[in-house]
């Protein structure tokens, strides 16, 4: 568990502090979190599930900065990746200091670029696997520029068999390894999560192997973030991705306003793809994955 600083009390007045919130934070960490809400989904959407700002069962905390006023200024949640909130590049050695008193291991960090590399400076002793300094922040407000999909639909967990080799697929894809090489369960656990949570969506052939897929992987009331995009390499090159993300937006945007993703900026056909749907890059994340 994480080392807590002492909770705020009058008499540390004046002094900046960085501590573990608890739940009486909830508040201010949702306004913290609402001055971008396109950056700040994942936060957002865990606040919204969890109804509060305090340490989860798992584990997971979120440590956040106050200013001299008691004000809370910054965050950063703590769980199996490292999330920055409305941090600046000043606020990475108070918050780094606090992740490395807690000698855990992190798969990732990843949020607004500025923060994501200004803490992972700050963390010598943490070598990265890969550093993606540059990923285009998207985001759609309003209907899909192209025609939906009619044959991407929510999947259930009868699609599961199909689904979790998908996702498994995508994830080499992206991160270079298989997610399940130590163990399965706490994966499809996550997928499972996913489709029983009605955010997984697909295309499927008439052999019953996924074509196109895409998640919802942070949904707040403002701001939906899609993940895991993928096309079954036997169908590339036909178009599928544009239908499909218009299919996806679409259905997000029952859930909130907004929909919002984050690529690589070398994934061209990607970025071209998201474009042509509609989507204009509204700023810029970064990824270090450990």
């Amino acid at each position: 568990m994480l080392q807590r600083a002492a909770p705020w009390s009058p008499s540390r007045k004046g002094e900046r502090q960085v501590r573990t919130l608890e739940h009486e934070d909830t508040l201010e960490l949702c306004e913290l979190a609402a001055e971008d809400p396109v950056a700040n989904v994942f936060i957002a959407a865990h606040v919204l599930a969890a109804g509060t700002a305090g340490p989860t069962a798992s584990g997971a905390e979120i440590i956040g900065a106050f200013d001299g006023d008691g004000r809370l200024t910054a965050a950063c949640w703590l769980g199996a990746n490292i999330v920055p909130v409305s941090m600046g590049e000043a606020d990475a050695p108070a918050f780094a200091e606090t992740i490395r008193a807690a000698d855990r291991r992190f798969a990732s960090i990843f949020g607004p670029a500025e923060a994501t590399l200004a803490l992972y400076n700050e963390l010598p002793g943490r070598r990265a696997r890969d550093v993606r300094p540059v990923q285009p922040l998207m985001a759609l407000e309003g209907g899909p520029a192209v025609h939906p999909d009619p044959l991407v639909r929510i999947t259930t967990l009868d699609d599961f068999d199909a689904v979790a080799p998908a996702c498994v697929a995508m994830f080499e894809e992206e991160v270079g390894y298989s997610p399940v090489a130590g163990g399965s369960d706490n994966y499809y656990r996550r997928v499972r999560q996913l489709v029983q949570q009605g955010h997984s969506m697909a295309r499927f052939g008439d052999d019953g192997q996924v074509l196109f897929k895409a998640e919802l992987g942070a949904v707040s009331s403002a701001v939906t973030q899609v993940q895991g995009v993928w096309v079954n390499p036997s169908h590339r090159g036909m178009g599928l991705s544009h239908g499909g993300m218009a299919a996806v937006v679409a259905f997000a945007r029952r859930l909130a306003p907004i929909v919002s993703l984050y690529v690589n900026d070398y994934n061209y056909r990607a970025r071209a793809c998201y474009e042509r749907v509609g989507f204009e890059r509204v700023g810029t994340f970064a990824t270090v994955l450990f």
